[in-house]
């Protein structure tokens, strides 16, 4: 039976959806699901961990070189902790993708990459070429899997769990070749992008960095989280940290608005699991239109001010 560490992600004080995903496909692949987290001060995450369903058991590092996400020390922890597991599984993130190809060195196998689909515990489905195809990658018997777990196709985990929290020493000391120097979030209490179940983004058609805080304003009032185009971001309207496509995030929220976007391929690949499209373009002929559940040809700045009066 396989024995599975999932790799937590979280803040400090809560954990990422992203988690959640992965004990999803956990489910799929089958067998003893545990959730490792490491940190400082991490009881309330580790308890949030425990509760997710299907979850068994809950290894909880708290050391003070483990605070802050860095992989040069996490790495090091995570594969203490995954010596006798044939799974170790963590989301395909910013962190996730920095931190997994580690253990995987350290493990001395090579990384699965954005599983979308589990075929066998040690076979699995992932999309290459920007998600236009699907190849079938298969682990060698008695080699252990070291994967990133696509989150845009999984469902997260329910909760009403209740497995069993255990506390552990940190079994390494901190990197002496790596230091964490400090965290800047953009967006304040803007939902994470990559989370976020409503997120709206902007194209090049904002024309300007003050005009796109037309998007924030709207995003704000609704709660939603904040994307953008890879043309946004290359005219300096927003943070390289919010562009949505095959070279930036790929996301799933329920809803994804799109307000001034063409629908360049390298977009849609990241946005294409989303739940509901709702596309808002000048242009008739727009690409995006061909994937949008819903499509307006407007000028977004008159049918955003009517969308924010609409909803009060």
């Amino acid at each position: 039976m396989s024995k599975i560490l999932i790799i937590a992600e979280h803040d400090g004080s809560s954990l990422n959806i992203a988690t959640a995903k992965c004990v999803a496909c956990a489910a799929a692949i089958g067998g003893e699901v545990e959730i490792a987290v490491l940190g400082h001060g991490i009881d309330g995450v580790a308890a949030e961990a425990a509760a997710l369903e299907g979850v068994s058991r809950v290894v909880s590092v708290d050391a003070e070189h483990l605070a802050a996400p860095l992989a040069a020390n996490w790495a090091a922890e995570a594969v203490s902790l995954a010596a006798d597991h044939s799974h170790v599984l963590g989301p395909s993130t910013t962190l996730g993708r920095d931190l997994m190809p580690r253990i995987a060195a350290l493990c001395g196998v090579n990384q699965v990459s954005d599983i979308m689909e589990v075929m066998a515990p040690n076979a699995f489905k992932r999309p290459v070429y920007a998600g236009n195809a699907i190849i079938d990658v298969a682990v060698p018997e008695g080699l252990k899997v070291v994967a990133t777990v696509r989150t845009a196709s999984w469902k997260a985990a329910a909760g009403g769990g209740s497995a069993a929290v255990a506390s552990t020493a940190a079994a390494n000391a901190a990197a002496d070749h790596t230091r964490f120097v400090g965290m800047e979030v953009e967006g304040g209490e803007r939902p994470d992008l990559q989370s976020a179940a409503r997120v709206i983004s902007g194209g090049r058609a904002l024309g300007s960095e003050e005009k796109f805080e037309l998007i924030y304003n709207f995003a704000d009032s609704i709660g939603a989280g904040v994307g953008a185009t890879r043309a946004a971001v290359d005219a300096g309207y927003c943070p390289n940290d919010m562009q949505v496509g095959q070279t930036g995030k790929i996301i799933a929220p329920d809803l994804y608005l799109a307000f001034g976007i063409s629908g360049a391929i390298q977009h849609i690949t990241g946005i294409k699991d989303a739940g509901t499209i709702v596309a808002v373009n000048k242009d008739a002929e727009a690409p995006i239109f061909e994937v949008a559940d819903i499509g307006l040809v407007g000028d977004l700045f008159t049918v955003i001010p009517e969308l924010e009066a609409l909803l009060g």
